[in-house]
């Protein structure tokens, strides 16, 4: 993560707006701002219809904002083509997705290896990042076996070295929890909190879930699109 470690701050919202077309018009987030230093473990928290998960994906690049500005490592990302942004997201942004979203006939370490392979990195380096990112979440072992070959829990920690291995500057991830029994979250939240302390990974998460707002450092409390 030294690419990541050598910026002050990793994520920047400035009075972020999306607007979703209606009679009359949904204010799913209202120019809401906040700030996250690398090396951050922050989440938006909120119930559902708060505009915890559309902030998320903003913040991410995977969504438009309607105004505000969104700044992801010193780079503003209003303006981008969308040829660049999907490489810049490739390269800088990590995602884990609560449905894990894996490829069901690639093996884990596949799975892990694919973004950096479709950004153009040689396969020798891919296949390295992704075996250290497997071992990283403590799937060394499984990193050939296929996704119906692991439990939910083990098929969330491939997401989350997928996440990793591409050493993103900041790691998004949506209600990573919600789909896994109480151990396994348990279990999957002191992975999150081992790889912010050990390894300085920055994390933002949409959540609910007490357990793992518990432990975050800095929590951002959402109610009706705007921090509460």
């Amino acid at each position: 993560m030294a690419e990541a470690t050598a910026l002050s701050t990793a994520l920047s919202l400035r009075n972020v707006v999306r607007i979703f077309p209606g009679s009359p018009p949904v204010y799913a987030v209202g120019g809401v701002s906040i700030e996250l230093k690398t090396g951050g473990f922050a989440a938006l928290v909120g119930p559902s219809g708060s505009g915890k998960t559309t902030l998320l994906n903003l913040a991410a690049g995977l969504d438009t904002p309607d105004d505000g500005e969104v700044i992801i490592a010193g780079q503003k990302l209003a303006g981008m083509s969308k040829h660049d942004l999907s490489r810049f997201r490739r390269e800088k942004v990590g995602f884990v997705f609560q449905s894990y979203n894996l490829f069901p006939a690639l093996t884990a370490i596949e799975n892990v290896e694919f973004t950096s392979i479709v950004r153009g990195d040689s396969e020798k380096e891919s296949r390295k990042r992704a075996l250290e990112a497997l071992e990283q979440v403590g799937l060394g072992a499984k990193a050939y076996s296929y996704p119906d070959q692991l439990s939910g829990g083990q098929q969330q920690r491939v997401a989350v070295a997928r996440s990793l291995a591409s050493r993103p500057a900041i790691v998004f991830a949506d209600e990573p929890t919600a789909n896994l029994d109480s151990k396994t979250a348990i279990d999957l939240i002191d992975l999150f909190q081992k790889l912010n302390n050990d390894l300085g990974v920055t994390f933002l998460f949409s959540t609910h879930d007490h357990r793992l707002v518990d432990r975050v450092k800095l929590s951002f409390p959402m109610s009706d699109g705007k921090l509460a």
